[in-house]
């Protein structure tokens, strides 16, 4: 018998799939439509739609639809934009790619997301934006967050890059700021067979400078307007996400099923577990569960074959790439202490009752040794 439980599984995901996606690549190879083109458009339409928003806009990565974002909002040298600590770096380079200054607020210690209550006293004259993350597929708290941006009149926009399905009070994230965020990549929710990204917004405006702005700052070949980018979708990631989006509620509903298996099994134990807010319902992206011998339960769970990750092992504000903007540690004692602890089990919506037993097992007999 295999005991092993792979991290992720994605030849799981995409055996029963296979034929499916095979055709459609090959109809998207036959038309020659590499860069965007035809299933693109369609896959904006149906995301749009899946969101409740207006507008999606489709790009090459996650980063780079967080970049145009912040190009959207003019955000530029001089700016401040307030983010959290504890969340993959690329939320963090898209202020800097525009040459603003990330400025940190801590996280709550339940949901890892940034803590609306800290927020406000970080707002200078210089800041221009606010860029919540829904960390590991929980909503951040929004509207403390909105009303706070209202009251300074300033955008906000959502981070959904871990979030595709997520709800806060009802209503699936991307819509509630002035825009989102969303990656593709391959071990996402809903993930490309490469890099991929999105915005969703409402606006008309920024729908249309977004477009142009993704394809060399032009919306007339050959004619630009302003310095834009190589940001395009390929027409065969498209494809894929036409395909995969059709089956994003279920795997929704079955990694929620293996997060709540999980509350079971190890609610007995000394782990700190996911909490979700009363105004969420978690994507679970990851199932991140915290203990302060981390390091020692990551090698004993690898050692019986068990596969975990650690999502994210120091802050953004400890980095050596942000050294220059002056942190230190203890500045966000909340954000350090869950980085130290962090550990996330294999969740998918694949994994079987057995294997969530196997999981739970080896953790069980890690602290019983």
């Amino acid at each position: 018998m295999n005991n092993k439980v792979p991290y992720l599984d994605l030849p799981a995901q995409m055996a029963p799939l296979r034929k499916e996606i095979d055709a459609v690549i090959a109809r998207t190879l036959d038309n020659c439509s590499f860069c965007l083109g035809p299933d693109v458009a369609q896959f904006e339409k149906d995301f749009a739609k899946y969101c409740g928003a207006e507008h999606c806009i489709a790009y090459n990565s996650g980063t780079s639809a967080l970049h145009i974002a912040m190009m959207l909002l003019n955000v530029g040298p001089g700016d401040e934009v307030i983010s959290t600590p504890m969340t993959f770096v690329a939320t963090s380079w898209a202020i800097s790619y525009v040459g603003a200054k990330p400025v940190y607020v801590d996280i709550d210690d339940a949901t890892f997301n940034l803590d609306p209550k800290q927020v406000e006293k970080a707002i200078t004259p210089r800041t221009k934006c606010i860029l919540p993350v829904h960390l590991y597929g929980h909503p951040a708290d929004l509207d403390p967050l909105l009303a706070i941006a209202k009251k300074h009149n300033l955008p906000l926009v959502e981070d959904s890059a871990q979030a595709h399905a997520a709800k806060y009070k009802g209503k699936v994230v991307g819509t509630f700021g002035a825009m989102s965020c969303f990656s593709f990549y391959p071990g996402k929710n809903l993930g490309a067979y490469g890099e991929g990204g999105a915005i969703v917004t409402n606006s008309a405006a920024f729908n249309a400078r977004a477009r142009s702005l993704r394809e060399h700052g032009s919306t007339q070949r050959y004619y630009h307007d302003e310095v834009g980018f190589n940001y395009r979708m390929e027409g065969i990631q498209g494809a894929v996400l036409g395909i995969k989006l059709k089956h994003l509620d279920t795997w929704t509903r079955e990694r929620r099923r293996v997060a709540h298996r999980y509350h079971e099994l190890l609610a007995d134990t000394p782990l700190q577990l996911p909490r979700e807010a009363d105004y969420a319902e978690s994507a679970y992206h990851l199932y991140v569960v915290r203990h302060p011998r981390r390091d020692d339960l990551k090698k004993h769970l690898e050692a019986n074959g068990v596969g975990c990750a650690l999502h994210y092992p120091l802050p953004l504000h400890l980095q050596k790439c942000y050294a220059n903007l002056g942190y230190k540690q203890g500045d966000f004692p909340v954000a350090e202490k869950a980085a130290r602890e962090c550990l996330s089990l294999p969740i998918y919506p694949e994994l079987t009752e057995a294997q969530i037993q196997r999981v739970v097992e080896v953790i069980k007999a890690f602290f019983k040794a």
